[in-house]
């Protein structure tokens, strides 16, 4: 039976099917899906991990006890999970571990480009990469036998064409899911240092086997075609190479660390001329480089953004390769597609609660040390509030670096942090606010949710990504416990509440937190209110309530209008008004 699935969705039915019964993550576009299906699954255990570093830390748990395990995350959340990681490489696992790192070409959910092969590369691992979703599903296996053949961790690199689009794959039951006899061995798994140099020696043998493997890995074929030009490519750009140079020899490499050296310089051999096709980073043209090969790669095609069947047939073109005649027509300029399309900036959700706070942030002048979530459209027009975005967690140490380097921005600058952003790594950076005598005031945006990434559970919801009821954590409680003693929690749809407390807070000469707790507007907790309509008699066109950048507020004529249908009553713009000319609907004539 085949059924239509995202790489994602395939992934997950590929670690059911494999055996895997443990599966932790930290939810990340393009990574997300996959641990959403996985947990749907019988007989399994899932789990969102408050940062990735834990959740890998729990799978390296499970795998050492035997265990079959897949844990999840978006390429810059390994960098969390770097530590463990490399020390993994060492010890290797017992079990066998799977850790996907789903990339993001062209930054669709991100805020940088990396090429996350070179952590294979770096942890001496096995890196895998499917070019489509039955690929997906297949390697998760493959990778998993791998793991338990040479007692490493295997890297799953997906990249966002993979985990989002969407091709059939082949159902079939679920295997066995066998646990791994655990026995105890100090000298494997105590990484001390007398420890780790005898692995450090296991490392480079078992690097060498897997070159070995390398040579006949069924991931890695030779599909001959015209001799004059050959393409080695891995992941999404084989299909892309497929249809821009259908009679082209391909090397198509699905296990892209350690490469398969004899197989390459056998098809190098084989061609006359061979160019490498990959996204992001020259990873393959450098290694097959240093093998002393002559290849094109980069000096053809970019190092940045996705790739496409249409660019890679021009650049090759231009360079006197043949390619496909239909994706030769130049390529439409994205200015002139921009001059035909109404402008559709990013914006917050009508009724969304970080609106109220970033207006006031605005209102108040401040300095604004941001953080990764939706409160990032904070930085949009017309609120424009938001002065630094750096990564996860890092609002609230820039926040206190600021203050260091300029005493007087320390009255003038507040951190702003979602609740699971918090979770995940804020709590040592408001630690070392403390800890180190800082005075800075820090909004916690508590809105029930890890948002941005499609609504998941944290530890601060009372829930687990498997449904189950679970302790919320006390956001007051846990920040006086780190040792500040001015915590606040205010609503931030009353926003004469949160200009005071914002007020008073930053003008504290002490740390400070405020906790601004209100949950997402798309929750069905969260509930709704009659929608705000405008007094047509009343309003004079000031452009106040513009000034929200709310999505249900617009200009029609010389009047402001609210779009019913879209607001969901939050009230700021009533707030905000200074004529009186919006009300609750029902009320424009009470």
């Amino acid at each position: 039976m085949k059924e239509l699935l995202s790489g994602n969705a395939a992934i997950a039915r590929g670690a059911y099917e494999a055996g895997v019964t443990v599966a932790a993550g930290y939810p990340g576009t393009p990574s997300t899906e996959i641990l959403e299906n996985f947990a749907k699954y019988p007989d399994i255990y899932a789990q969102w991990s408050p940062n990735e570093k834990v959740a890998l830390e729990v799978g390296a748990g499970a795998a050492i006890a035997g265990a079959r395990v897949l844990v999840t995350m978006k390429h810059v959340g390994v960098n969390v999970a770097a530590d463990p990681l490399f020390t993994l490489s060492y010890t290797g696992i017992n079990g066998g571990l799977i850790l996907v790192s789903a990339d993001d070409p062209g930054m669709h959910s991100s805020q940088n480009e990396q090429d996350n092969r070179f952590y294979a590369l770096m942890n001496k691992i096995p890196c895998l990469e499917p070019a489509d979703s039955q690929e997906a599903k297949d390697m998760v296996a493959q990778g998993l036998e791998i793991s338990e053949q040479f007692d490493t961790p295997v890297l799953l690199r997906l990249t966002t064409r993979v985990s989002h689009s969407q091709s059939f794959v082949e159902i079939n039951e679920p295997g066995p899911k066998n646990l791994r006899p655990y026995a105890k061995d100090p000298l494997k798994y105590v990484m001390v240092p007398a420890h780790g140099r005898l692995r450090r020696v296991f490392l480079e043998e078992r690097t060498a086997k897997l070159k070995e493997y390398s040579e006949n890995c069924p991931l890695n074929f030779i599909q001959w075609g015209e001799r004059s030009v050959g393409v080695i490519t891995s992941g999404i750009s084989y299909h892309y190479v497929k249809e821009a140079l259908p009679t082209a020899s391909v090397l198509k490499l699905g296990f892209t660390h350690p490469l398969p050296e004899k197989l390459i310089k056998e098809f190098a051999a084989g061609v006359e001329r061979v160019v490498v096709v990959e996204e992001l980073e020259p990873f393959l043209e450098m290694q097959i480089k240093a093998l002393g090969i002559t290849v094109q790669g980069k000096d053809l095609l970019p190092s940045y953004g996705e790739l496409s069947a249409s660019l890679i047939a021009r650049s090759l073109a231009a360079a006197g390769i043949p390619a496909a005649e239909e994706y030769l027509a130049p390529a439409v300029q994205p200015e002139a597609i921009a001059a035909q399309l109404p402008g559709r900036p990013p914006v917050m959700c009508a009724g969304c609660p970080h609106r109220g706070v970033f207006y006031t942030l605005r209102k108040n002048k401040l300095i604004v040390s941001g953080d990764i979530g939706c409160y990032t459209l904070g930085s949009m027009s017309p609120l424009n509030a938001m002065d630094t975005c750096i990564c996860m967690g890092a609002s609230i140490g820039a926040a206190l670096g600021m203050e260091k380097a300029n005493p007087e921005m320390a009255r003038r600058t507040v951190a702003v942090i979602g609740d699971s952003t918090f979770l995940h790594s804020g709590v040592t950076g408001l630690m070392d606010v403390v800890y180190n005598g800082g005075t800075s005031t820090v909004l916690i945006l508590d809105n029930r949710t890890t948002a941005m990434t499609g609504h998941q559970e944290n530890p601060g919801t009372g829930s687990t990504l498997m449904g189950k009821p679970a302790p919320e954590v006390d956001f007051e409680a846990l920040v006086r416990a780190i040792g500040v003693k001015r915590v606040r929690t205010v609503d931030p749809i009353n926003l004469k509440e949160l200009d005071r407390a914002v007020k008073e807070e930053t003008a504290a000469e002490e740390p400070s937190v405020i906790i601004v707790k209100r949950p997402c507007a798309l929750l069905k907790k969260a509930g709704t209110a009659p929608p705000a309509e405008v007094n047509k008699e009343v309003c004079i066109n000031c452009g106040l309530c513009l000034n929200l950048g709310c999505p249900a507020i617009s200009r029609q004529g010389d009047k402001a209008h609210v779009t019913a249908i879209q607001c969901n009553g939050c009230g700021l713009c009533l707030q905000v008004c200074a004529k009186g000319a919006l009300v609750k609907r029902g009320e424009e004539n009470a």
